[in-house]
């Protein structure tokens, strides 16, 4: 009962803020849009290539990944194995979602430490990107929050999972 009311206030949260990251994702990506359009307009038309739109390119593309993670974990958007699934029984898909979920939590646990090491790192190297003196860590940094919301909705499934007021 209690572990329900823990996933649900970690849902109750999560929800409004991963729709902001959401958001902000969603913006990155139109940036990507026209800057990408602009670099191919300079390039063909006026042979003059907008410097560094490589580098910000890649940089904008981490943000709308780990951004767009967390809200598409929410809603159930990441892809599942349903000609598999669907045919077992609920019970079955339950075990199956047991062992799958701790397994998911830890190996993202993992990947979120490292990329607060990789962070750590990158900072203390002085990492920059290789057209434009901006530095890596802020983007690795910001990848780092999406993984904690990410593996803050797992944990919220897995508490659900666990108390039996899982949807599936």
């Amino acid at each position: 009962m209690w572990l329900g009311k823990i996933a649900g206030f970690i849902f109750k949260i999560l929800g409004p803020f991963s729709k902001i990251l959401l958001v902000v994702g969603a913006f990155s990506l139109m940036i990507i849009m026209f800057l990408t359009a602009a670099d191919v307009v300079m390039r063909y038309f006026f042979n003059r290539p907008i410097n560094g739109a490589f580098d910000m390119t890649q940089y904008l593309l981490v943000i709308v990944f780990a951004f767009a993670l967390p809200y598409c974990t929410l809603k159930k958007g990441h892809i599942n194995v349903d000609i598999l699934t669907s045919r077992l029984s609920k019970k079955t898909r339950a075990i199956i979602m047991g062992i799958t979920a701790p397994i998911s939590l830890a190996l993202f646990s993992l990947i979120t430490w490292q990329t607060i090491v990789a962070t750590a790192i990158q900072r203390a190297s002085n990492i920059v990107s290789s057209v434009l003196p901006v530095p890596r860590y802020p983007f690795v940094l910001l990848l780092f929050i999406g993984y904690v919301c990410f593996i803050l909705v797992l944990l919220a499934e897995f508490l659900q999972l666990i108390s039996g007021e899982a949807e599936k």
